[in-house]
């Protein structure tokens, strides 16, 4: 409600002043509205349980939103470098006023505001979407401050308005990059991090009271959960029901105090092996 109402504000005053960085920024603003809707589609789909069609649950959703929200924005910003670009060839200058300055100064102030809200509760839910949409937020207010301080040097400079467009268009530009970065890395598989893999092998000899040489670690992020995978070596005189109670416990103590589903492949001692 807050980004259609400043959209309503900005293209209006985009039209009286005849300034395409401010009707881009009222479409930035609008593009908010949309993505917010992706989000919580997201959201609502990640929360569904597993079932036989997806075994690992639906958190990645969440990611996907993130990537529509990414590619949103990429658009958004490439149709206002092409508008800004003809702009300046055609060499048109605009006259911003009060209209201007004012609703410019709102738009800052509420998006920033909705910045903070959305960045606070995506620490508070540890969802990768809402952060994305705070920086979305966080991104058309410093927008807007550019479009501000562009508004006080328009009298000396008739270029300002398509300079401005492209500037704001290439921030849009740089947060999709963010967004998709962020949401197409651990789909596409991440490494486990070393602090990670230090806290897995101390929880292996805490287990079991001996070394297992844990190697050949694979995580795999579904959002809602993680399933790790890794190789530990045990001597191939040991009995089934043995090795079964070791992996078992190490699983465990992974799952209550990392909150992750781990999978043990087991490898026989070498220096056992005939």
């Amino acid at each position: 409600m807050v980004n259609v109402g400043l959209f309503v504000l900005k293209y209006w005053a985009g039209i009286v002043t005849g300034s395409i960085a401010i009707i881009a920024d009222a479409w930035y603003t609008l593009s908010d509205s949309f993505t917010s809707i992706v989000v919580l589609v997201g959201i609502k789909i990640s929360t569904k349980p597993a079932d036989q069609e997806h075994p690992f649950g639906h958190g990645r959703a969440e990611w996907i939103a993130s990537i529509i929200i990414g590619i949103l924005l990429a658009l958004i910003a490439f149709n206002f470098i092409s508008e800004s670009v003809q702009r300046l060839r055609s060499r048109e200058s605009v006259r911003y006023g009060a209209i201007a300055i004012s609703v410019t100064i709102i738009s800052i102030l509420a998006k920033e505001a909705l910045a903070q809200y959305a960045l606070w509760a995506g620490r508070k839910t540890d969802s990768k979407a809402v952060k994305a949409d705070a920086w979305h937020h966080r991104s058309d207010a410093l927008s807007s401050l550019i479009i501000l301080i562009g508004i006080f040097f328009n009298r000396f400079f008739w270029w300002i308005d398509g300079v401005l467009g492209i500037i704001v268009a290439l921030l849009i530009l740089y947060a999709a990059f963010d967004i998709l970065r962020d949401s197409v890395n651990p789909m596409l598989g991440n490494e486990p991090p070393a602090g990670l893999i230090e806290q897995i092998k101390k929880l292996c000899w805490e287990s079991i009271g001996e070394e297992v040489h844990a190697h050949h670690f694979h995580i795999h992020d579904y959002g809602a959960h993680a399933e790790l995978t890794f190789h530990i070596r045990l001597p191939q005189k040991m009995t089934l029901k043995e090795a079964h109670d070791i992996v078992n416990r190490i699983e465990n103590s992974i799952k209550s105090k990392l909150d992750i589903d781990a999978t043990i492949h087991i490898d026989p001692i070498r220096d056992e092996i005939g």
